[in-house]
């Protein structure tokens, strides 16, 4: 069974998104060509009256515009592990990257780092679920299924410097 019930294409400063929803809310977000993009999806697009992909096509055209937004309904597929990591994405605020260690311990899986990086990875709502947050123990800008550079920008448009 399709997660995914409808899609919309969203132009960003960084490329295209493909946007997709379920019965219940945003369930992907996702540039073109990332890691872990699901291909094509076999679901309709969005005339532009859906109520869940306008306010995610307005959520991003405000962070990119630097100002803030509330997230539409979120409806990832995912473990239970996966969507437990995912939420807790949402609470590392603009400007303040935190590491993978930090984020396991803040989950009370401090020996968990690696499932955890995993899970992180897996992140299927670019963006706003904010995984471009989470970097290495030093500092470092680590992986990113969009790719470094995205990270880096994304970083960049909330005052970070990596």
């Amino acid at each position: 069974m399709n997660h995914h019930v409808l899609q919309r294409r969203i132009e960003t400063p960084l490329g295209p998104l493909t946007a997709a929803r379920s019965a219940t809310g945003l369930s992907g977000l996702w540039f073109d060509g990332q890691k872990h993009h699901p291909g094509a999806l076999d679901v309709p697009e969005d005339d532009g009256s859906d109520a869940v992909l306008s306010a995610t096509e307005a959520a991003l055209t405000a962070y990119f515009s630097g100002k803030s937004f509330d997230l539409p309904p979120l409806d990832p597929a995912g473990t239970a592990f996966q969507r437990e990591v995912w939420q807790a994405l949402l609470a590392i605020a603009p400007g303040q990257p935190s590491t993978y260690g930090a984020l396991a311990e803040r989950l009370g899986r401090a020996s968990a780092a690696r499932a955890l990086g995993a899970a992180v990875g897996r992140n299927p709502i670019s963006v706003l679920v904010p995984c471009h947050r989470v970097v290495g123990a030093d500092g470092s800008l680590t992986g990113y299924a969009g790719g470094l550079e995205r990270k880096q920008a994304l970083l960049s448009l909330e005052g970070v410097t990596a």
